[in-house]
């Protein structure tokens, strides 16, 4: 997902989500895996967190957002870790592991998810550029997790997608598509594209996300929607509203709504488990995964 507007307080989360060192400095393991995409041989950049031992374990697979606007290429190379996120996963018995799609986080290829047709403009409002755009990265996702469910450390009766922001709305297409792969769906504040969308000529971000996300209802699987107050990509009555319709379509998920610390971005609440830890652990008791009860957590709005 992407934002028109650029303020202080959201550039303070950036520093914590996006400014990262390379991936072998702050994961357990990084790995590249060969797969072939759009009949093209690459090679993705993968960060691996798991407990000690050799498994299998139950597994969360974790999909990136996007790069802002997307007009600043040196970003592309930058590496999503939500380290916080994953030690949480791994401190319950769990692995958790990170695919990087084409062009992004040291993967081989080109990164074209949703681009204006000048690239210089980022990413596009159009949904007939935008949508092509979340299917290419739907592609990566279907090579990268074919590779991961045949990890001998995964427990492939026992997995978890789950995303950030643009990330979150993959996950849930990407269970829609796959009714029978995945044990459970969490999507941390899931959007393709920011609100700022309906200020542009198209007006085109309830119908884009919305057109993705209902994707996922052709899945009788529970899902659990975790979003947060004080969002700078979009507002919390837009995000309410695009789980309203997922549900009248006949989705199933259960919709969290938080509060972060002052002057904390709400599109960082992946990197606070002890905000979230609590509805994350109910809702893999309730799938029958296994959990480890941790620290009280804050409740959910």
């Amino acid at each position: 997902m992407f934002a028109l507007r650029f303020h202080g307080r959201f550039l303070v989360m950036c520093c914590a989500m996006f400014c990262t060192v390379p991936a072998q400095a702050s994961a357990q393991e990084t790995i590249r895996m060969p797969v072939e995409i759009d009949g093209e041989h690459v090679s993705l950049s993968t960060q691996i967190y798991r407990p000690t031992g050799k498994g299998p374990f139950p597994t969360l697979i974790f999909h990136h957002g996007s790069t802002f606007r997307g007009t600043k290429p040196q970003q592309f190379a930058m590496v999503f870790d939500p380290k916080p996120m994953a030690e949480w996963f791994v401190a319950r018995g769990w692995a958790v592991v990170l695919p990087s799609r084409r062009g992004r986080g040291g993967s081989d290829g080109v990164y074209d998810e949703g681009f204006a047709e000048d690239r210089d403009f980022g990413y596009s409002c159009s949904p007939a550029r935008s949508i092509p755009g979340a299917d290419r990265a739907l592609r990566d996702i279907d090579a990268a997790t074919d590779l991961i469910l045949k990890m001998t450390f995964v427990d492939a009766a026992q997995v978890v997608v789950g995303g950030h922001s643009r990330g979150g709305i993959l996950s849930i297409a990407h269970a829609g598509r796959n009714p029978d792969m995945y044990r459970g769906v969490l999507n941390f504040v899931g959007g393709w594209v920011g609100e700022d969308c309906n200020r542009v000529i198209y007006k085109s971000a309830p119908y884009i996300d919305r057109l993705l996300m209902g994707r996922g209802t052709t899945t009788a699987l529970p899902m659990l929607w975790l979003y947060a107050e004080n969002d700078s990509y979009c507002s919390e009555d837009y995000y309410r509203r695009n789980f309203e319709v997922f549900i009248n379509a006949g989705g199933h998920a259960d919709y969290r709504q938080y509060t972060l610390p002052k002057q904390v971005d709400g599109h960082a609440l992946v990197f606070f488990p002890k905000v979230w830890g609590g509805a994350v652990e109910q809702y893999l008791a309730a799938r029958g995964l296994p959990v480890q009860t941790g620290e009280t957590r804050m409740a959910a709005n």
